[in-house]
């Protein structure tokens, strides 16, 4: 898993990304322990200027407090973008152009990513190397999101949005913010690097020489604490001036440098299967290359968004002295953000040490074990997370404009109605997305094997435990956004110390399995945690809101969950024709083999979940699919 994947936890996906992030990642939940990128996270809060209201839309609008949760499911469809610009004051096709495009800029990302992970696994799976070199790869992600990550995802967007309304744009109060949080990244940095080798040895259960290694790969990585911090920092900039593109697009240019780094270190060092490398053979050279490239694409991912920045005329320099800036007010709300992100993240360590207890030892299982490790978790997080960082993160993006507006002027039933749309938007993907993940785990594990078939039976298992949880972490993810649009950043907290006693009891639960299920094991830990996080978050944001609309929500998701079922069947059945259930069939061949089972299948579910879904009159899907459609009709020649 890559860092700008990952949001905050042990597997570490990649792209945008995971990184963050998110995210966390980047929500804050202990299930965020299973995110994937800070960017990712970052990108979960989206600019919140407030602008003139609008005459609020019935369509898509829950009911407001007290009221009934029965009326016409037609009546509660709503398209996002007409939310989203209802609340802003920005015309419905502005606002599906900015959601449209971060979600193609975020798509594209984790097709690299995807890539990259496939390349990455042909390059050190089902080696020693492989499980040292994720668990180093986590810290930065865990550092920065547990110090700085809440903060700059669920604080900072408000206040420059605010300070954006002033006469010279924000200009004073974003230079004082910048200079402030630059420094403090190096301060941060500085101290994380001094202590590499006492933070490598508490947050993981290497020892000897592979605890050797992964500390020297820590060198390599943790300077990535600054750039994640400077690129959510320029990022927030762009976004709070209602800039997404090259936020969403810019962790693209680090997947590109990333992967010719892992292209460079397969020609020069060879292939997991053609070269076995471990902890004795392995060299300095090769740790520039694989640690060193991945550092540098972070660096480049923050380094284009200076010119965007650039180009909006603040005229940003450094500048001290930050009395009577607002930055007080600042300071408030991050100390409950930043609670939260500690606290969830501390337990983050606890989760790393168990993870990494199968490969931890000089006596651990090496090449052809049956025994998973970080490796395969981290894998398989970055594919549940997957649906997650493209739908529900964009959604959720654009959607807190309109929630934060809502809660800037009081307007409990907009932001209710926006909360409802974007749950039962986001429901229909990631429903479909979770059977689709269990169906399709198999052909997705092979993927980032490495052409080692026991790698990819084991990423399939822990995959299928993981995509039971998607759902759910999506749902609590944006129930947290309603918070956030608030600036109530103390239920969040409240919220995560919960779900963190509930997590740390289930992780440290799976230390006591023997070794060959103890990944399986924090697997079903995510799992619970994501499961009872929205039901949490549910009573604490409905003693806030009230009646958000419940029913409504549940029925849209029963009616997901049907269509879905019936694709997952059928998925089940095209598996059984390329060998699925037998050792050694096409489907566990090779990872060209995998991909064109993935491409079928995947297909062939699609189509049965919308025809049933159209089956079903579901009116979310005629909300996606009718502007698609209507493009495609635009640019057929007239008759």
């Amino acid at each position: 898993m890559s860092n700008h994947e990952r949001v905050n936890v042990p597997p570490k996906p990649n792209a945008a990304p995971r990184s963050a992030s998110a995210p966390v990642s980047l929500d804050t939940s202990m299930l965020t322990a299973v995110q994937a990128s800070p960017q990712a996270a970052m990108q979960a809060v989206p600019n919140t200027q407030l602008q003139p209201a609008v005459t609020h839309i019935n369509a898509g609008r829950a009911p407001s407090s007290g009221g009934s949760d029965h009326e016409p499911h037609e009546r509660a469809q709503g398209d996002l973008a007409q939310e989203a610009s209802a609340q802003t004051g920005k015309g419905p096709s502005s606002a599906a152009r900015s959601g449209a495009s971060m979600a193609i800029g975020t798509l594209a990302s984790r097709i690299l990513g995807f890539i990259k992970g496939i390349v990455l696994g042909i390059a050190i799976a089902d080696t020693a190397i492989a499980n040292i070199f994720e668990g180093s790869n986590n810290l930065p992600n865990l550092i920065f999101l547990m110090i700085a990550g809440g903060v700059f995802n669920a604080v900072l967007i408000p206040q420059i949005a605010k300070a954006s309304k002033h006469p010279d744009k924000g200009s004073d109060f974003i230079s004082r913010l910048l200079t402030l949080g630059v420094l403090g990244l190096l301060a941060l940095t500085a101290v994380v690097l001094l202590l590499a080798a006492p933070i490598m040895g508490l947050s993981t259960s290497f020892t000897g020489k592979k605890l050797e290694l992964a500390i020297i790969f820590g060198l390599f990585l943790l300077p990535q604490i600054f750039f994640y911090g400077l690129f959510s920092l320029l990022g927030q900039v762009l976004n709070a001036h209602n800039s997404f593109k090259a936020y969403a697009w810019a962790p693209v240019v680090n997947n590109v440098v990333a992967i010719a780094g892992l292209l460079v270190f397969i020609f020069v060092a060879g292939s997991s299967a053609s070269t076995p490398h471990t902890v004795d053979n392995w060299t300095i050279g090769q740790t520039w290359m694989l640690a060193g490239t991945a550092t540098l694409g972070i660096v480049v991912q923050s380094a284009v968004l200076l010119i965007p920045v650039h180009r909006l005329g603040l005229n940003l320099r450094p500048k001290f002295g930050w009395r009577g800036t607002g930055l007080g007010a600042t300071a408030k709300v991050a100390v409950w953000t930043m609670g939260t992100m500690i606290i969830g993240n501390l337990s983050f360590i606890i989760i790393m040490r168990v993870a990494t207890i199968p490969a931890g030892g000089d006596d651990a299982p090496t090449a052809g074990s049956s025994i998973p490790g970080i490796w395969a978790l981290n894998r398989a997080t970055e594919l549940y997370i997957m649906p997650h960082s493209i739908i529900a993160l964009s959604i959720a993006t654009v959607m807190f404009t309109a929630m934060a507006h809502a809660a800037a002027n009081k307007d409990l039933s907009a932001l209710r109605s926006s909360l409802s749309a974007a749950l039962r938007t986001t429901g229909m993907a990631t429903v479909f997305a979770a059977i689709a993940l269990l169906v399709l785990s198999g052909p997705f594990g092979m993927l980032f094997s490495g052409d080692h078939e026991n790698v990819g039976r084991q990423i399939a298992i822990t995959l299928s435990i993981l995509a039971i949880g998607a759902p759910f972490y999506s749902i609590n993810f944006i129930l947290n956004r309603a918070f956030y649009a608030q600036e109530n950043a103390r239920a969040p907290f409240i919220i995560q110390c919960i779900m963190v006693c509930i997590g740390m009891a289930s992780a440290l639960s799976a230390a006591l399995l023997p070794e060959e299920f103890i990944i399986y094991g924090l697997a079903a830990s995510y799992t619970l945690t994501n499961v009872l996080g929205p039901i949490v978050s549910h009573f604490f944001l409905r003693a806030k809101l009230g009646n958000y609309g419940g029913g409504l929500i549940m029925r849209a998701h029963m009616r997901f969950l049907v269509a879905a079922l019936v694709a997952g069947v059928v998925g089940e059945l095209t598996l059984r024709l390329f060998g699925s259930s037998s050792n050694g069939g096409f489907m566990w061949s090779s990872i060209p083999a995998a991909a064109l089972v993935l491409a079928v299948a995947g297909t062939v579910m699609a189509i049965v979940y919308i025809v049933i879904l159209k089956q079903l009159r579901v009116a979310e899907v005629d909300a996606l699919l009718n502007p698609l459609l209507s493009k495609v009709r635009n640019r057929l020649p007239a008759r």
